[in-house]
């Protein structure tokens, strides 16, 4: 006899392939099951009283238990609402925390569902995607299990999910596959499902159904270029594809190199990547990316940064960035638009001068939860840019310098590449949070850092080394917490 599934849903019980995930669990009159001592599942929350350290607007994991790490992953639209899970230390082992938001800047957590507990293994990285049938799905890797799997949303507040079903791989012989499994991602091309197994090197697979999937092989094209200087089988972790512009991204880390990122197109049911750029350049301090598609049409993706040294420094997520490609091919990254609903008390200063080897103490802008942007001209300084967590006169601080003819922007001791083109201004946007610093340089540049800061020391300062410089504008603007009342 064919059984009936009913989903049935309590008060702190998640219903997983129509059965609800409990203690002792007792056949009920629809052939279902049903649950006589619930899961009780915990919730991450925000401290009445949060320490004076405390991030202002960077969505970070507010405990219980640590996150470490705290990759972002499973992101979506869905109903009205962005959705975000990361990893976390819960007591049962690695799990999803899972946020919403309807601006991508103010978060609420939901029940920690997703945790070994419920799914039989630990929660490892993956992606959401929606499904052919328009319905959201997670694809990840279940830690201790081996494999690949893949859940289902029950629920519009994707509290609730499918047990999660392993990935059956076979070969073109029809032999069940043994590629390697870790962490994956898959997406919808077509009619057809693509998933990549990270690792190194990484392969790809296909599907009609999500039930049966195909080993097509490596991912990377034997045809990559060399002239990208990345080996072709170089780890592919955290793996995000998805079409930008007229190319197509994979987004994804290498344990050894970090952040990073390819362009390209596909060929022979390959991944052919035409260009390769990084994210970070320090340590993990921009790690583990993640993205989604918003409604009008955006790519946004997040980061996991680990700030060594300072505070709070497990569980931080990155300040949301637009990803875009318009025709001329260079990727753009801009901070979140919604970012600037958090501004207020604006102050700004206009045309002026630097002189040569001097500096500018701005003179109402300063803090440790600001945004500052400034406009330079055109010019033929060895060294110029701003430094902030300055002291009273404007000397010390942390310096974000751009040096034109070695086409980088400095982060302090980090080199970050970056070239000015003739005759261009320059606009930084500087974004600090405490002990977090974020900068983005004319759209196609952004790099993070972290910096243990004095809280005395707060200036902003403008310099400039060999030449004048000109700063058309300077403009800050003190930001709102995203975290209540704080």
């Amino acid at each position: 006899m064919k059984q009936i599934l009913k989903q049935i849903v309590l008060a702190g019980v998640v219903v997983v392939a129509g059965m609800p995930i409990g203690k002792d669990e007792t056949p009920n009159e629809d052939g279902g099951t049903a649950v006589t001592d619930s899961v009780e599942f915990e919730t991450p929350e925000v401290p009445e009283n949060p320490p004076d350290d405390w991030l202002t607007y960077h969505l970070l994991h507010p405990g219980p238990g640590g996150a470490e790490p705290g990759d972002p992953n499973c992101a979506f639209y869905w109903k009205g609402r962005y959705h975000l899970h990361y990893i976390y230390n819960h007591k049962d082992g690695c799990a999803f925390a899972h946020v919403s938001s309807e601006d991508m800047l103010h978060w609420k957590w939901h029940p920690t569902t997703l945790t070994p507990k419920t799914t039989g293994h630990g929660m490892f990285s993956g992606t959401g995607f929606i499904t052919r049938e328009g319905k959201p799905a997670i694809i990840y890797h279940g830690a201790g299990s081996d494999r690949n799997q893949i859940a289902f949303a029950l629920d519009d507040k994707l509290e609730q999910w499918t047990k999660p079903v392993a990935l059956d791989i076979k070969e073109a012989s029809g032999e069940a596959s043994t590629v390697r499994q870790c962490d994956p991602d898959c997406w919808l091309n077509g009619d057809t499902y693509y998933a990549i197994s990270g690792g190194g090197p990484p392969h790809l697979m296909k599907s009609p159904d999500l039930k049966e999937w195909l080993h097509l092989g490596l991912l990377i094209h034997d045809d990559m270029p060399a002239s990208l200087g990345v080996k072709k089988d170089e780890d592919v972790s955290c793996a995000n594809m998805f079409k930008i512009g007229k190319k197509w991204m994979l987004l994804c880390i290498s344990h050894g190199l970090g952040c990073r990122y390819y362009l390209g197109d596909f060929k022979d049911e390959q991944y052919l990547p035409q260009f390769h750029a990084m994210m970070n350049w320090h340590e993990w301090e921009f790690f583990a990316p993640e993205s989604l598609l918003t409604p009008d049409g955006r790519r946004v993706m997040w980061a996991w940064c680990v700030l060594k040294d300072v505070p709070l420094q497990a569980g931080i997520q990155s300040l949301p960035r637009e990803l875009s490609l318009p025709e001329d091919g260079v990727l753009r990254i801009k901070p979140l638009r919604e970012l600037e609903t958090l501004r207020y008390d604006e102050k700004s200063e206009a045309n002026i001068t630097v002189k040569s080897d001097g500096v500018y103490k701005l003179k109402e802008i300063a803090g440790d939860a600001i945004e500052f942007k400034a406009t330079f001209s055109p010019t033929k300084a060895k060294q110029f840019g701003v430094r902030v967590y300055g002291d009273k006169d404007g000397n010390g601080g942390f310096p974000i310098t751009v040096e034109p003819e070695n086409k980088t922007l400095a982060l302090g001791a980090m080199k970050v590449p970056f070239e000015l083109k003739a005759d261009e201004n320059l606009e930084l946007r500087i974004f600090l949070d405490k002990n977090m610093i974020e900068v983005f340089a004319n759209d196609r540049q952004a790099a993070v850092a972290p910096h243990k800061y004095a809280p005395e020391n707060l200036g902003v300062s403008l310099f400039s080394k060999d030449e004048d410089v000109v700063v058309r504008e300077a403009k800050g603007w003190k930001m709102k917490s995203i975290y209540g009342d704080k």
